[in-house]
């Protein structure tokens, strides 16, 4: 038996173009992904006019951050506005409503407390919804307490509304900090929380010096500091309109966002907040600062009782105003002073610049306010040196904030837990610094020998007044001493900590970013992938698809002829 193997002829194809298909070439690092790729090329400039229909044009997508943040800022003057109104008043509080100092301080804890409780929503809400819009609602509820506080009658109301007021207030600060710290970079950051600590303060100088000077008033049979109250419950509601209205979040630019977090369960969503809210507890940085803002926020929640010493020194409402003012536009310019200062330390010396600075800030409070408080004579014809010290000291201690620990919270964890670690912060730290009023008030009843029989009586006693101003300034020296001491120790803890959490944060973002490139080269392909990247060059390749003809498949068979 013999096997003959004969070969009739060799495959013919014909070669005719099919399509056209993408390829992606010098990328550093990276090779193109093997699946269908978009027929049209996009490009980065293409994406931009996209974005800016989506905005409204143009111009209005380039503004949207400038607008954004000087409308942030706006809320954050009435925020600090709403909260200045009360302590600029205790007196005219007090004798209204039958309080003593401890009962005072009480009602600012009352509204600590509930503020506190209320940050775990508001890290919910900033994450969830459209930061803007978070913003305006918790102006709106902070405006509708405001008023509530001023057509209260009893103490018990005045405390409720309080305590409604700080729901309103929780709302805000997160969703305005992570919005600020999403608008810049590592190099301005400082310098944005600078100038939103100034506009806060301008906000404590027009709530304070606005009360005051309306205290001493009847405007219609209602007393001055109602009014105050009711106007700048007003001014609220219209910011609160014009920020929901004009500010924008980056996060919600686009309808994409509102339609995935849609489509993920609030549960859902829920989970993952608690889970990350773990994560950023554990960070060894976020626990030394919030340590260290628990004992440096107790000397300026601590400051509430300022206005009351002055006025208990004999200075009238118009010149405690006017200090107060002096002492806020210090601490203003102090702030911005310390977030350029800390922006340009962090570039030259980035593991410790940030940190050296803020334990200047709270070590220079100690002299200061010694030389303030029990220095100075209990005697309001030495308004223009109080008023000196209390402006050095106001420029010297506003550091901490926006040169070492917004900045830093935005270092160490990735940009979608922002929202979650200065809720949590604020959490942890307002609710022990909100202890700062009544420990001052009791201090001064029990300890120093202050007499609240004469306050908020018709007929005062000037050598019993001055006797309280005494004991109310020792007290307030206590209160501000001690914690800035512990302040300053607290934070050389982080020399060793944060040069390490803010590299893993780093690190944590650029696996988050790799894993999501891989995933976007997965789901759609190179021409949306690579459309717009500089280290990118996208061309087109022309290939052809071969098809055989029937007569050449059939000459190409190998036929196997057997010969028996």
């Amino acid at each position: 038996m013999s096997v003959a193997l004969h070969n009739h002829g060799k495959s013919r194809s014909k070669t005719r173009p099919r399509r056209r298909r993408r390829t992606a070439l010098d990328v550093p690092g990276e090779s193109a992904p093997h699946c269908r790729t978009a027929g049209r090329r996009r490009t980065k400039r293409g994406r931009r006019r996209k974005l800016a229909a989506r905005e409204g044009g143009g111009a209005m997508a380039q503004a949207a951050p400038g607008r954004t943040l000087l409308l942030v800022n706006l809320a954050a003057i009435m925020e600090r506005a709403d909260e200045a109104l009360l302590p600029a008043v205790y007196r005219e509080v007090g004798a209204a409503l039958h309080a003593t100092p401890m009962g005072l301080g009480a009602l600012t804890l009352y509204r600590s407390f509930v503020q506190a409780a209320c940050y775990p929503l508001a890290a919910y809400a900033a994450v969830r919804y459209n930061r803007a819009h978070v913003i305006a609602v918790g102006a709106f509820l902070w405006a509708a307490a405001t008023f509530l506080v001023a057509v209260s009658g009893t103490f018990a109301q005045v405390a409720v509304a309080r305590g409604l007021n700080g729901i309103g207030l929780a709302l805000v600060t997160p969703a305005i900090q992570s919005l600020v710290a999403d608008y810049t970079d590592d190099n301005t950051r400082g310098s944005a929380f600078g100038w939103l600590q100034l506009t806060g303060n301008i906000g404590s100088v027009i709530g304070g010096l606005f009360s005051i000077m309306l205290a001493s008033t009847t405007i219609v049979g209602i007393a001055g500091w109602r009014i105050a109250f009711h106007i700048v419950a007003l001014i609220s509601v219209m910011v609160g309109a014009l920020v929901y209205l004009f500010a924008v979040d980056p996060h919600f630019c686009n309808g994409e966002n509102d339609e995935q977090l849609v489509r993920k369960s609030a549960w859902a969503e829920m989970k993952g907040l608690v889970a990350e809210a773990k994560a950023v507890v554990k960070i060894p940085s976020f626990q030394i600062i919030v340590a260290q803002g628990v004992t440096g926020s107790f000397p300026w929640s601590a400051l509430s009782f300022a206005p009351m010493w002055l006025e208990l020194m004999g200075f009238t409402h118009n010149k405690t105003g006017l200090l107060m003012a002096i002492f806020a536009l210090a601490s203003s310019l102090g702030g911005l002073f310390g977030g350029k200062m800390g922006d340009y330390l962090s570039v030259h010396y980035p593991d410790s610049g940030r940190i050296v600075l803020s334990q200047i800030s709270s070590g220079s409070a100690l002299p200061l306010a010694a030389l303030l408080l029990l220095g100075l004579p209990d005697d309001s014809s030495t308004g223009v040196l109080h008023g000196l010290v209390m402006f050095i000291m106001g420029l010297s201690i506003s550091w901490n904030g926006p040169a070492t620990n917004s900045p830093i919270f935005a270092e160490i964890v990735p940009e979608r837990s922002r929202a979650s670690i200065y809720a949590l912060d604020r959490s942890f730290e307002s609710v022990l610094a909100s202890f700062a009023p009544p420990v001052v008030g009791f201090l001064a009843e029990h300890a120093y020998g202050y007499n609240p029989i004469s306050y908020g009586a018709a007929v005062s006693s000037l050598a019993r007044d001055r006797s309280n101003a005494a004991a109310l300034a020792k007290a307030l020296y206590t209160a501000i001493a001690i914690p800035m001491l512990m302040c300053c120790f607290i934070y050389s803890l982080l020399y060793r900590t944060y040069p390490r959490d803010r590299e893993r944060a780093r690190m944590h973002s650029l696996i988050t970013s790799e894993l999501q490139h891989i995933e976007l080269e997965r789901c759609h392909g190179v021409g949306d992938f690579y459309a717009g990247r500089e280290d990118a060059t996208v061309i087109d390749i022309e290939y052809g698809e071969e098809e055989l003809d029937a007569n050449d498949d059939e000459k190409a068979l190998m036929h196997h002829q057997v010969e028996w």
